[in-house]
């Protein structure tokens, strides 16, 4: 059965660690302990990336749980799409990658965003974490 969480995220340096913590305790509780360490460092991109490359009241975490694995999204109010960079760059510019690397290729974005986040629509970032067995 699915479920579904939210998180408003303010824009604030904190927000990515506890994006993470709120995630791993969702997934956690529902027994989903095998998801927690790729969840926890791809929603830590997202949310970074929400806090440093976007103006306005900060971003939304939506957090499904679903039978065959979790989806996160995270939506803020820039209507321009994350860049992914090709290799590993140790100083800036890794985070989509990793996410990337770490989901199998299974993230994405979408137009708009819930509750009104920026004048322009916002869009929403996000990735896919399936069982595979």
């Amino acid at each position: 059965m699915p479920y579904s969480y939210t998180l408003f995220c303010p824009p604030l340096p904190t927000s990515p660690r506890i994006a993470r913590d709120f995630v791993a305790s969702v997934l956690r509780a529902q027994e989903l302990d095998d998801f927690v360490d790729r969840a926890t460092l791809c929603t830590s991109e997202l949310v970074t990336n929400a806090y440093r490359h976007t103006m306005g009241i900060g971003s939304l975490l939506w957090l499904a749980v679903r039978d065959k694995g979790v989806r996160v999204t995270v939506y803020d109010g820039e209507r321009r799409r994350p860049v992914m960079l090709h290799g590993y760059d140790g100083a800036s510019g890794r985070g989509m990658w990793l996410v990337d690397a770490v989901t199998e290729g299974r993230w994405g974005t979408e137009t708009g965003a819930p509750l009104g986040f920026g004048a322009q629509g916002g869009k929403g970032v996000w990735f896919e974490l399936v069982r595979t067995c």
